[in-house]
């Protein structure tokens, strides 16, 4: 049961300490809002109005308090070919971003069903290869994309204004690397994009900001207000659904995937445990809403959240601060939003970058399964070429067709002939599709006496293959006039077997609960015995 209180004072958490974590977040979260936006080819004030709308509402409404949602790299990098589509499709250069917002709805709409069929369980299905190849391969999608920034109305950046913008990031990062050795309660990146700003503004640095940016891509510079409610303006048709409907569906699942990771990740951290189904019920409400009110949407945000932890936020108040925060930020210092420069925001997000790959993964690659190794370099290329929903569930298919694979190779039946010349099967490890030529491997109904027992104490019938594949082997048994029982069937293992009832044979003192069928042969064993 999730608290709705605003203090979590059973875990360390205190008004005080969830105020002063919220400031905290909301400074670091307006340089990768505004970093996200561009990377997601959308003006910074989507990305800002996306990053308080998702932490607003997700702070009240989600599943773990103390996360905090906003706008991500890993959908942001999705969200660039739907505007960009949207615009060719429309031949509107403006079109793309109210493609967006309706797919938005659509996002949100999916997530909540989610959340409501109770799917946040499947978040468990994830191995942990499959999540470092995502965070390799967020990484240096985040990272290409960056590049795009060197480039001055399509053309590469060279002699000055290169080595300004060369000079600026190794600056912002130098700073982000530094500070926190010195003190950790100020904001690294923050501090590094005001140092940045001084030098470049009272310097006389020529370099792109973001106000030149905007301009020079067809804007007008950030408006400031607060978001208004407004209906996406685009044809509502079949075709118009056709066209958003895998965005919809890919947007949904990386929101939903990270959200939950991450909430995985809180949960470790603080030793308690979050609602991965009201989590995913929170993020599709703060994505509809977004897609209402001008947003660009998000989900939950991994380095913010950790942000807020360790700077001592529990409760959803800290959330709810740091939204707040923002949207103040928003309202009354646009202006000098607009005069940052782009450099500052690249160095963050090559901050971001370093901070997200997980650069483990080269002192577990001689240590762990190769099959691991090969799903980490599956899951990076994919998520790099394509998107981080097909990444994840082709690293998850593949994952479950190796542990199959191991599974199955790993089927052993002991063989005996007891006093009566019964010979007996005992079964180890389960019978599933995986393993049913070499379970049928181990019998030999040719040279087997009449009277033979296979015996699944330490085994269990997984499948329907499973069930096929006894009944072959039963056939095969009694075309040759021999008989073929099983014994210690489990209660579930009887009730898939229905077709097979005839030849169950379950010992009634060890399992008093199950189904008995007891030949003759069973019987006279009885009889003797009394």
């Amino acid at each position: 049961m999730i608290s709705f209180s605003l203090i979590d004072k059973t875990n360390g958490g205190s008004i005080k300490n969830d105020i002063l974590s919220g400031l905290t977040v909301a400074l670091a979260l307006v340089p990768e809002a505004v970093a996200f936006a561009f990377v997601a080819g959308v003006s910074p004030i989507v990305g800002l109005y996306g990053a308080f709308m998702m932490g607003f509402v997700t702070s009240i409404f989600g599943g773990r308090p103390g996360m905090i949602s906003g706008a991500t790299g890993a959908m942001a990098v999705v969200m660039v070919h739907l505007v960009k589509e949207g615009n060719q499709l429309a031949n509107d250069s403006s079109a793309g971003l109210q493609y967006l917002f309706f797919t938005l709805l659509l996002v949100g709409v999916i997530q909540l069903g989610a959340g409501l069929l109770r799917l946040g369980k499947f978040v468990r299905m994830i191995p942990h290869s499959v999540m470092m190849g995502f965070v390799n391969g967020l990484a240096i999608v985040i990272f290409l994309s960056q590049l795009g920034m060197f480039k001055k109305q399509g053309v590469w950046m060279e002699g000055t204004s290169l080595f300004v913008m060369i000079g600026l990031v190794a600056l912002t990062m130098t700073i982000m690397i530094v500070l926190p050795l010195i003190t950790k309660k100020i904001p690294a990146a923050l501090t590094a994009i005001l140092v940045v700003s001084a030098l470049v503004v009272f310097g006389g640095l020529e370099t792109e900001t973001v106000r030149s940016f905007i301009v020079a891509n067809g804007g007008s510079g950030i408006k400031a207000g607060f978001p208004s409610f407004q209906i996406p303006q685009i044809p509502f048709t079949v075709a118009t659904f056709v066209f958003i409907a895998p965005y919809a569906l890919i947007l949904a699942a990386i929101g939903l995937i990270e959200s939950l990771m991450t909430l995985n990740l809180i949960d470790e951290l603080t030793d308690s445990h979050g609602s991965g189904n009201q989590e995913c019920i929170a993020q599709g409400a703060g994505n509809f809403i977004n897609g209402l009110f001008g947003g660009m949407g998000g989900c939950a945000m991994i380095g913010q959240s950790i942000i807020n932890i360790k700077s001592g936020g529990r409760g959803r108040l800290s959330g709810i601060i740091a939204s707040i925060a923002l949207l103040i930020f928003i309202l009354f210092g646009s202006q000098y939003i607009e005069q940052v420069p782009i450099a500052a925001l690249v160095g963050v997000m090559f901050m971001v970058v370093i901070g997200t790959f997980a650069w483990s993964t080269f002192k577990i690659w001689n240590k762990v399964p190769l099959a691991d190794v090969l799903v980490i370099l599956l899951v990076t290329v994919l998520t790099v070429l394509f998107d981080l929903a097909i990444a994840v569930f082709a690293g998850v298919i593949v994952s479950s067709l190796v542990f199959a694979w191991e599974n199955a190779k790993r089927i052993r039946a002991r063989k005996r002939i007891d006093e009566h010349g019964v010979k007996h099967y005992e079964i180890y490890g389960p019978l599933f599709f995986g393993c049913i030529e070499l379970f049928n491997s181990k019998f030999d109904p040719k040279n087997d006496p009449d009277e033979v027992i296979v015996d699944f104490k330490e085994s269990r019938i997984v499948d329907q293959s499973a069930i096929e594949c006894i009944n072959k082997l039963t056939e095969r048994y009694l075309k040759i006039g021999k008989n073929i029982h099983l014994r210690h069937l489990s209660a579930d293992c009887v009730k898939l077997i229905k077709r097979a009832e005839k030849i169950c044979d379950v010992n009634v003192l060890e399992d008093p609960d199950y189904f008995v069928a007891i030949d003759s042969f069973r019987k006279a064993q009885i009889k003797n015995t009394d």
